[in-house]
């Protein structure tokens, strides 16, 4: 199955299904080569000492795409002001994966989603408002273990 995101409508309840893309090493030309320049969602994690995966960020892009976007994110050069995120950048191994859709009201919701789960202290992400309820269900290629 292509990676994507599905949603299915009920009783003002909204019920999406991601399917990332491959969990993929990030490298800037690589993300040239594969990546599609669509909108949609996307996680970058970085690999720490014990070799397990730490989330790094959660974003959603629609103007230029998840190519240029995960280009960008990754570059420690493109990331000003934050010297914690720069030295993550510049020292360890970097990955991501990604999921396209072309609704903007669609990446607020996931995203919402995803934040009120990874960080539910973080109020500042808003869903789109068009439903009572969201759920989701993902499945990916890779069996990912993220750590907090």
């Amino acid at each position: 199955m292509a990676c994507g995101i599905t949603a299915t409508e009920k009783n003002g309840d909204v019920y999406y299904f991601v399917q990332w893309s491959v969990l993929s090493k990030a490298d800037r030309y690589e993300i040239i080569k594969k990546v599609p320049a669509l909108a949609g969602v996307f996680e970058v994690y970085w690999m720490d000492e014990k070799k397990r995966l730490r989330l790094f960020i959660i974003g959603k892009t629609d103007y230029g795409g998840l190519r240029s976007e995960l280009r960008r994110v990754i570059d420690p050069e493109l990331c000003r002001g934050d010297e914690k995120a720069i030295k993550i950048l510049e020292e360890k191994e970097m990955w991501y994966r990604y999921a396209p859709t072309d609704s903007s009201n669609v990446m607020a919701d996931i995203n919402w989603y995803y934040m009120q789960n990874y960080f539910p202290e973080n109020k500042t992400i808003k869903n789109s408002g068009r439903y009572q309820n969201i759920f989701l269900k993902e499945s990916a290629p890779d069996k990912l273990m993220w750590v907090p």
